[in-house]
């Protein structure tokens, strides 16, 4: 019984999240939602903050499990990077709760959602940063500064995906695609 509170609990926690952004967000609200008791939150959660940050693990983990289905295929590293990052982040632009916490962050610099926000992007490139170093040790791309590749291929995605569509039609995935193959293979390809 108390496992299915607890995931009463976070699925009513997220969509309050999701419809009132995390600042107008309670756990008054929560507790309203779920149908629970106030004090019931708290058997399970410290505080808002603990909540939210819970909520956000679980979709970095799915996020994650998307980008490990493609990261096992055969097919060069400069694709399976970027069809996980492609995946990671047409996740995070779709799914609406994180679509809100960014238009938070963007609107109101709540620094609880700043906060998670960074997390989320430190998780993502620290995984990228784990595959390059995995592709070095495979021969696939030379060695090199694979914290700093992970992070200029982040950037680059976030760049490409979000800030070119602010002034420009957005881009196909097929020109994505390409433009990090042509980063990747004129700086990294192993000889």
């Amino acid at each position: 019984m108390g496992k299915d509170r607890r995931q009463l609990i976070l699925d009513a926690a997220s969509r309050a999240f999701t419809e009132f952004g995390y600042k107008a967000t309670t756990m008054d609200l929560v507790a309203k939602m779920a149908n629970v008791g106030k004090g019931t939150i708290y058997t399970f959660f410290k505080n808002k903050e603990e909540l939210f940050d819970e909520i956000f693990s679980s979709l970095f983990k799915e996020m994650r499990i998307m980008a490990d289905e493609v990261m096992e295929t055969e097919m060069p590293f400069h694709e399976k990077v970027h069809q996980a990052l492609f995946a990671i982040l047409e996740y995070r632009k779709s799914h609406l709760l994180t679509i809100k916490v960014f238009q938070e962050s963007a609107q109101l610099g709540t620094p609880e959602v700043k906060e998670v926000i960074d997390r989320i992007e430190s998780m993502i490139i620290l995984y990228i940063k784990t595959k390059i170093e995995q592709a070095i040790e495979d021969g696939e791309i030379e060695n090199c500064h694979s914290e700093l590749l992970a992070f200029t291929m982040y950037k680059l995605y976030i760049a490409l995906i979000f800030d070119w569509e602010k002034k420009h039609d957005p881009l196909e995935k097929e020109t994505i695609a390409n433009l990090l193959q042509l980063f990747i293979e004129k700086k990294l390809t192993a000889k």
